[in-house]
């Protein structure tokens, strides 16, 4: 190393220690100064350090879930500005179930001289996942910025939605319309965002319900986040008797409304329904979706500012910055209704109609409706 700092600070006509500030990205280095130890590494064949790359790309990896959430595209199309703004081409990366996996978008963004990454609701969003493959690219002095699913494992900037404080107040505003038994339809336990979810649940029941501990879980119901996951936990919770239920997302929520309507039941005067995330089209739904609005915008431009100043040399802190959520109340909640929603009620089968079920053949004698053999003797 001391002879490659030698050689470069020689062709550049600079101090060895100013090669090691622009090598490490350290500011108080002059633009001329810093370009001059740049040239000479690129003259001498010397390969630049992953966070000086940008200088020749200025490419910055971007790397979300499906994009079939509408929340997942509205954090693209912010983040995307942002970067454009400061001269940087964000390389979209999103992982469709079945595609190219993280691991290999990764590969991909390192071989194209990416200057940073930003992940958003990544594998870091798995309790279970393994770090290293974060710590690899800390350790290659490559910044990054990790959005939802805080873990203090990782030594990186965290960007988040507060969860906790998102189910508290659905909680909290499905209890003042005089809900009780309110249900929670929510994800994978595995994923950090899960969990805080739950907690904020729990907590929030607690405060407003009195409900003991064990009939508070038994309230949440975890399957998968999608129309057909929100679904089929709905239809558990409403056969336990809620009169509200909580989706994960606003995906989830979609499948409990169907739930509900399946079995005849109305939204919201037979039961309330609420979201996450405030999503496109939450408002144009029949009903309009009460939600809670995540701060998309300034969560995205919180994590463009984090990662063009790890690029720049200047530290951000290792903890996680929390964005406040917002209740956004339309018309899926209402008042508990006096009467229950009947758990097992189901729309009429087209057999059936409105009018009830189809009468048997009548009965020449009687002419009453059941089979002639069965009319008794006069």
């Amino acid at each position: 190393m001391t002879t490659r700092l030698a050689d470069i600070a020689a062709h550049a006509g600079v101090s060895e220690a100013t090669v090691s500030r622009v090598l490490n990205g350290k500011p108080g280095v002059s633009p001329s100064t810093r370009q001059a130890v740049l040239t000479a590494l690129d003259v001498l064949g010397y390969e630049r350090p992953a966070r000086l790359r940008q200088q020749r790309a200025g490419l910055i990896g971007l790397i979300i879930p499906e994009l079939t959430n509408p929340i997942f595209p509205a954090f693209a199309e912010v983040i995307e500005s942002a970067l454009a703004r400061h001269g940087y081409m964000a390389v979209l990366c999103s992982q469709a179930p079945g595609g190219v996996a993280e691991d290999d978008y990764i590969e991909m963004l390192l071989e194209r001289g990416v200057a940073g990454i930003i992940f958003v609701n990544g594998l870091h969003a798995n309790a279970r996942s393994d770090r290293a493959r974060y710590v690899r690219l800390i350790e290659q002095a490559l910044p990054v910025v990790l959005v939802n699913g805080y873990r203090p494992d990782i030594d990186a900037p965290f960007i988040s939605n507060d969860d906790v404080a998102s189910l508290e107040a659905i909680v909290g505003h499905l209890a003042a319309m005089g809900h009780r038994q309110i249900g929670l339809a929510i994800g994978q336990d595995v994923y950090v965002p899960t969990r805080r979810k739950t907690e904020g649940f729990q907590r929030a029941m607690a405060a407003h319900t009195g409900l003991p501990a064990d009939e508070v879980d038994s309230l949440v119901v975890n399957t998968m986040y999608t129309v057909e996951g929100g679904q089929a936990a709905a239809a558990k919770l409403l056969d336990a008797g809620c009169t509200a239920i909580c989706g994960g997302n606003d995906i989830m929520a979609l499948g409990a409304i169907r739930a509900a309507r399946a079995r005849g039941l109305r939204v919201p005067e037979d039961v309330s329904v609420t979201g996450m995330d405030d999503s496109l089209l939450t408002a144009y739904l029949d009903p309009p979706l009460t939600t809670i609005r995540q701060a998309v915008r300034e969560m995205s431009m919180a994590a463009v500012s984090t990662v063009l100043d790890e690029i720049r040399g200047a530290r951000s802190p290792r903890t996680e910055l929390l964005f406040r959520p917002e209740l956004v109340v339309r018309r899926s909640t209402a008042p508990v209704p006096a009467k229950p929603p009947l758990a097992g009620r189901r729309l009429p089968t087209v057999q059936e109609g409105r009018a009830g079920p189809r009468p048997g053949p009548r009965c020449g004698c009687c002419s009453h409706a059941h089979s002639p053999t069965e009319c008794a003797p006069l």
